[in-house]
């Protein structure tokens, strides 16, 4: 495996805490798009959760890679309150159950967020086109597989992947919301963003900033 496509504890704390710089720098923006068709406190809800998690892994000493995500994942549920705790909790404590070692290959990040992206699923009972975080996690997923699959590196495997996301958040948009608060609104929904897409779509973006950066 090449060292420098392995992800280990350093890399996985890293990425944490660029998702917590980047949900502290769109806090508005993800309470704006909620307050249109949701409860307006999805950007404060992912805020107090990220500093919470920031929190825990201070002085958190994790022996595997899995361990980071899942005391993410484990914080951001007792925590983070609405749909956003449990579906994103679910999502990193299942994906670090998969990496049970102190480093990951690309492959076995892969694994991880299958694994994720099956928790979100079940958890959440939707489907893509339901106007739901699975329509940038989905993507992305596919879009890292992907390029690992053709012999890229990660860094340009997670910058794909963080282009699907953010195109998969945007795709939201004209989407009528099947699933969550959203879907009470009906034909309404339409027109707007979905917020948790769009947090979804920061999560891959921060791991491409922090892949490229090393």
């Amino acid at each position: 495996m090449d060292t420098v496509d392995t992800v280990d504890t350093a890399m996985v704390s890293a990425w944490i805490r660029a998702i917590a710089t980047a949900v502290e720098k769109h806090r508005d923006q993800l309470t704006q798009l909620d307050a249109a068709i949701g409860d307006a406190d999805h950007g404060a809800n992912m805020s107090r959760g990220f500093t919470a998690v920031l929190a825990a892994l201070e002085d958190f000493e994790p022996g595997t890679v899995g361990d980071v995500l899942v005391k993410t994942g484990t914080t951001l549920m007792s925590t983070v309150g609405g749909a956003s705790g449990p579906l994103y909790g679910s999502a990193f404590r299942a994906a670090g159950k998969v990496l049970d070692e102190s480093t990951a290959s690309p492959p076995q990040l892969i694994s991880a967020l299958h694994a994720a992206m099956a928790a979100v699923t079940q958890l959440g009972a939707a489907t893509l086109g339901d106007k739901t975080m699975l329509d940038a996690l989905a993507p992305a997923v596919s879009a890292l597989e992907e390029a690992v699959f053709r012999g890229a590196d990660l860094a340009t495997a997670a910058a794909d992947a963080a282009k699907a996301a953010e195109e998969g958040a945007h795709s939201t948009i004209p989407l009528q919301a099947r699933k969550g608060r959203a879907s009470y609104l009906g034909p309404r929904s339409i027109g707007h963003q979905d917020p948790g897409a769009t947090s979804t779509a920061l999560i891959f973006t921060a791991l491409a900033g922090v892949v490229a950066a090393r």
